[in-house]
């Protein structure tokens, strides 16, 4: 029925040099696998296009004129896609070499699944608790809007939309999965429909999950790492995307609670409008705000020994604030073996892997094992001498 096992969406929007990192994940990911990979770009000006294609010839790059948003330009490729499984994926991620043969295995086992979605790890290593969500109702949009969430995290009542009392190295069922990675069954997709382009950005996937499960399939949250540099796809500092934001729950609440009241409709109005204006007027002063350079920074290099020098260099020029810069050998000494040595690693603000030094699981597994908000994780590419790193 199906030409290929899997198919891979990506939505661009100038960040070339983290999409060429997660083509170069996606490539390792598939090696093996009947796959074909679509990148769609929304009008960037960074020369993403030229810049990718030739080192690229596989991938399918759509150019569209100008900027439809992150519904749109995924379903311009999901109708062309062939594959039994559908990956909508972000540009500013890194998936595992693994990870996609480990979510085809789980599909295939579980007939009724939809689609499934990872744990997400940010640029430090910290899970991100979008990851695993329930559907915005009235009473769990007023819970998060309001902040009850975070101050009853561990409550089943006041703390659904993140589920944080699910444990997130176990497998859940879930209601609403992240669209940075949406691991989606095509005949489920047939079936509930594509992506709702009255979502410019932000709440299409909710929308979809929703649509999934009324189309009676079952969403799955699975403990497969990836890195999500979050944010970097989006400029979270505009004000088109800020209102995108909130105005995507508005969107998702008056298309399915139409009965749920007018006075819940017009509190949950009320709280998106006034969280939409302090972020238009704060949010964006705080943003544009230079963040205070962390002092006695040191970093360690994971890398094999011919590496060092040129790594070495990499990184003094893009963190010049470097004080000291160690070296792992890993011709000496395994990746996994620093893992043993944690309080000896909490010494240093800056990890740099080497690719292909190290595999992508290989990182993935040591920022989840030492999660840190002042550790940041580099990822040096041997291939295109270039080092990237969170917010680069």
């Amino acid at each position: 029925m199906y030409e290929k096992k899997v198919s891979i969406v990506i939505v661009n929007y100038n960040v070339c040099f983290f999409l060429e990192q997660c083509l170069t994940s996606v490539q390792a990911a598939t090696n093996g696998i009947d796959a074909e990979i679509f990148v769609v770009d929304n009008n960037s000006t960074d020369g993403s296009i030229d810049y990718l294609r030739p080192k690229f010839p596989d991938v399918s790059f759509i150019e569209n004129a100008d900027n439809p948003g992150f519904a749109k330009a995924n379903n311009q490729a999901l109708k062309q896609c062939q594959g039994e499984y559908i990956l909508i994926l972000n540009p500013d991620t890194v998936i595992g070499e693994e990870s996609i043969r480990t979510l085809c295995f789980f599909m295939d086992e579980h007939e009724k699944a939809g689609a499934a979605g990872v744990k997400m790890l940010d640029g430090c290593g910290n899970f991100l608790p979008e990851s695993k969500r329930s559907f915005p109702t009235p009473w769990i949009s007023f819970c998060k809007l309001f902040g009850l969430s975070k101050l009853f995290p561990r409550s089943k009542q006041f703390a659904a939309y993140n589920l944080p009392y699910l444990n997130p190295d176990k497998q859940h069922k879930i209601a609403v999965l992240a669209g940075a990675f949406m691991f989606v069954r095509h005949e489920a997709l047939d079936k509930a429909g594509l992506f709702d382009e009255a979502f410019f950005m932000y709440g299409e996937d909710i929308d979809l999950s929703y649509r999934l499960s009324l189309s009676g399939y079952t969403n799955y949250y699975i403990p497969e790492r990836i890195l999500h540099y979050k944010g970097e796809s989006t400029r979270h500092n505009d004000r088109k995307y800020i209102r995108a934001f909130y105005d995507a729950m508005l969107i998702f609440h008056k298309k399915y609670y139409k009965r749920s009241g007018w006075i819940m409709h017009f509190v949950i109005k009320t709280a998106v409008w006034f969280k939409s204006l302090w972020t238009s007027c704060f949010g964006r002063k705080n943003a544009t705000t230079p963040k205070l350079k962390r002092k006695n920074r040191r970093a360690l290099i994971l890398c094999n020994n011919q590496n060092f020098e040129v790594i070495k260099k990499a990184s003094a020029e893009r963190v010049p604030e470097l004080e000291f810069i160690n070296h792992w050998n890993l011709d000496e000494e395994r990746a996994m073996d620093a893992i043993n040595r944690r309080n000896q690693m909490k010494g240093f603000t800056d990890i740099v892997f080497s690719y292909p030094d190290m595999r992508f699981e290989q990182m993935l597994l040591f920022m989840d094992t030492m999660p840190n908000q002042t550790t940041t994780y580099h990822i040096y590419h041997e291939n295109i001498h270039r080092l990237i790193s969170p917010g680069k």
